[in-house]
């Protein structure tokens, strides 16, 4: 699990359940695949207290919620991206090793235990795919035997490893969005552990540093075929809020009475999701439209979830993907339909 993953466990925790991608709550520290136990969380064995591959789907203020797990590992799934034709890009498996690695895949409608495509990087000993565009290039980041992150591309089915020259000290760099162009985004550590954003152009290989002024840590998640770039930074009095960054202007977004605000993923409308804690420290799915001009906010929490709901990425079709904990301490995956 990422440390971007990792921080939602944290929040999570505040809800009595797991708390995903968060990467949430702080900006990312650490650089590890491989996360705490999920409180509650049911092993591999326990399957029988599993979800289905493919759960019925449940509506709820105006969409529609369907579990897709894959059954390799139906306690813990993460869906983290899905491109306008459908194709989702995930990973299974809690992280712990050597039983339960993250192990990355990409997921095809119809969504059935046959549609399920694992993609890992070659040699690699976890892996996550984080991002797809609508071409079906993928993006993520890998992990080796001394636990190094480093990021991914497969671009017309190569796979290319990149790592920022600046992660000098520290041992993560991960990818997490990326466009039709081939522009990434992401982020990597310094030695005291603070995230900073970058993009990558992958032709190139360039990085090139994603500012927000005043921030101490920041995490670029998510990037649109116009360049727009969302995700979320912390600035020193510990406050952690999201932001885009359209035509090199900035603006800064929190969920309205909310509180850790992290922008996961943007779309061509500019409208992104993400997850934030309210007051009472329950974690909860967001989901941004028209940012710029008349914002609208919507809460979203999966049906079936105990408040635990992270909404990770979105196309331009009305769909998104993410995560819950269920009721048996499971990580399930979710597609969301409006």
């Amino acid at each position: 699990m990422s440390t971007l993953q990792r921080t939602v466990l944290q929040s999570l925790r505040a809800a009595a359940a797991l708390g995903a991608a968060a990467t949430l709550i702080a900006a990312c520290s650490g650089g590890s695949l491989t996360p705490p136990t999920a409180p509650g969380a049911a092993s591999p064995a326990g399957a029988a207290q599993a979800l289905s591959a493919l759960r019925p789907s449940v509506s709820r203020a105006g969409f529609t919620f369907t579990t897709l797990d894959d059954q390799a590992d139906p306690t813990f799934n993460q869906l983290l991206g899905v491109n306008n034709k459908g194709k989702i890009a995930g990973y299974f498996g809690i992280g712990t090793l050597p039983a339960h690695p993250n192990q990355g895949y990409m997921l095809l409608p119809p969504y059935g235990q046959s549609n399920y495509v694992n993609e890992n990087f070659p040699g690699s000993v976890q892996t996550q795919v984080t991002a797809i565009n609508t071409h079906g290039d993928t993006a993520g980041f890998w992990a080796d035997s001394k636990n190094v992150d480093r990021g991914f591309i497969e671009w017309r089915g190569v796979f290319t490893s990149y790592t920022d020259p600046k992660m000098r000290h520290s041992k993560t760099t991960q990818i997490l969005g990326i466009n039709d162009s081939g522009i990434a985004v992401g982020f990597y550590n310094d030695a005291k552990g603070n995230s900073h954003g970058f993009t990558l152009n992958q032709a190139t290989g360039q990085f090139k540093p994603v500012i927000v002024p005043g921030a101490v840590t920041l995490t670029a998640t998510g990037i649109n075929d116009a360049g727009d770039i969302t995700g979320f930074s912390t600035s020193s009095s510990k406050q952690t809020s999201s932001f885009l960054i359209r035509g090199g202007q900035l603006t800064s977004f929190t969920f309205p009475g909310g509180s850790n605000t992290q922008s996961l993923g943007v779309n061509n409308h500019d409208q992104m999701v993400g997850s934030y804690d309210d007051g009472a420290g329950v974690l909860h799915g967001f989901l941004l439209s028209d940012p710029l001009t008349h914002a609208k906010w919507q809460s979203i929490d999966d049906p079936n979830g105990i408040g635990s709901t992270v909404v990770n990425g979105l196309n331009d079709k009305n769909e998104m993907v993410g995560f819950y904990t269920d009721a048996a301490g499971n990580v399930d995956g979710m597609l969301i339909a409006r």
